[in-house]
């Protein structure tokens, strides 16, 4: 494999088969390191090596391994004693069963490796290995000596290549007894289905979408600095609290929060269905919604005006004192005269428009 370098070089032991490999990491980390420095004048922190006997520095080639008893006493083990072992792992990736994918808990693995074929000769073997492994639909549990101890793997196929995901011995997983919730709280039925419902909403996402935003953050705050400017202002925004006040109130939020980011609902459905103003805005920007709420509608504004006359009115005449009473009265009275009189001038000028028709000729005589 061009490009990149091999960690361990062995072979897999599959039966009677041997299959010459090569061992790549699978993985790389593009986490930022940092280097320590004096603050006083920037100057670099170092360790150096010193040998405690005669209190000098010490170069790489000087230095040995060495198994430390219970009473401090050194035990000196070299290269040579740990290649003498008889191990038939030392060199080889011996496969030791095929088992299901599900039975391996995620919890075991550990880094993850590539195998290459080393050499045209393993080309075949190393291809039957990979099309046995895809038609069984199983993985193959293997053993392996690496860095200094030997280990479990699990073989597997990712495209077209073997890989070899290092596994936890079951004994290095630790119990889950002391870390489990108290067993006594008890979960709704509502509040399961509101967490279904915000899974469901949740949907999917494709994993090559994700980035390390904090990588990203670190790098440009780097370029600032190296560049001589100011770092940029974090933007305010809300953090999420430790403690949960109402647990329903905080499922119905997030999926009405879930939805709305998914386009699935608009903000004014949102208020529409709770009763008032949207509380809820799409994920990146939660704020603007506390600032202004919406309003509904024109129409319940009109509604209310109209409702709000009447009251005015009623007001009004409760206001006006008992002595006005006697002036309404008086009022009333006038009005009433004056309505008979327009009456009685009425019928006289019905009556003289009645005698003058009486009076007309209907047609004209003829001639």
């Amino acid at each position: 494999m061009p490009h990149v370098r091999s960690i361990w070089n062995g072979a897999i032991s599959f039966g009677l088969v041997s299959i010459p490999i090569k061992v790549v990491n699978a993985t790389e980390s593009h986490s930022i390191s940092f280097r320590q420095i004096h603050l006083d004048d920037g100057g670099r922190i170092r360790y150096r090596k010193f040998c405690e006997l005669e209190d000098r520095e010490v170069t790489t080639g000087e230095i040995g391994k060495a198994y430390e008893d219970a009473d401090g006493t050194l035990i000196p083990i070299t290269d040579e004693d740990l290649a003498a072992l008889p191990i038939p792992t030392a060199r080889t990736i011996e496969i030791v069963a095929f088992v299901p994918a599900e039975r391996i808990d995620p919890l075991q693995m550990d880094t993850a490796y590539y195998l290459a074929a080393n050499g045209v000769p393993a080309t075949k073997p190393y291809v039957l290995l990979r099309e046995a492994l895809k038609r069984s639909q199983k993985v193959a549990v293997a053993k392996f000596a690496l860095r200094g101890r030997e280990r479990l793997g699990m073989l597997r196929v990712v495209d077209d290549v073997i890989a070899m995901h290092g596994l936890l011995w079951p004994d290095e997983i630790r119990s889950t007894q002391e870390v489990a919730p108290d067993a006594t709280v008890t979960v709704r039925d509502k509040e399961l289905d509101l967490a279904d419902a915000l899974m469901d909403t949740l949907g999917e996402v494709e994993l090559t979408e994700l980035h390390d935003d904090y990588r990203e953050a670190v790098e440009e705050l780097v370029a600032a600095k190296a560049s001589g400017e100011l770092p940029a202002a974090p933007p305010a925004g809300e953090r999420a609290g430790g403690k949960v006040l109402d647990l329903m109130a905080a499922l119905e939020k997030s999926v009405r929060a879930a939805k709305v980011s998914r386009g699935e609902e608009t903000g004014e459905e949102t208020g529409a269905r709770t009763g008032g103003a949207a509380e809820v805005t799409p994920l990146p920007s939660r704020r603007s919604a506390r600032t202004a709420p919406k309003e509904v509608g024109g129409k319940k504004s009109t509604s209310t005006a109209k409702k709000t006359a009447p009251k005015k009115t009623a007001a009004k005449s409760t206001a006006k004192s008992t002595g006005q009473a006697a002036g309404k009265t008086t009022a009333t009275k006038s009005v009433a005269k004056k309505t008979a009189a327009k009456k009685t001038t009425a019928k006289k000028a019905t009556g003289k428009k009645t005698a003058a028709k009486k009076a007309t000729p209907r047609g004209r005589a003829s001639a």
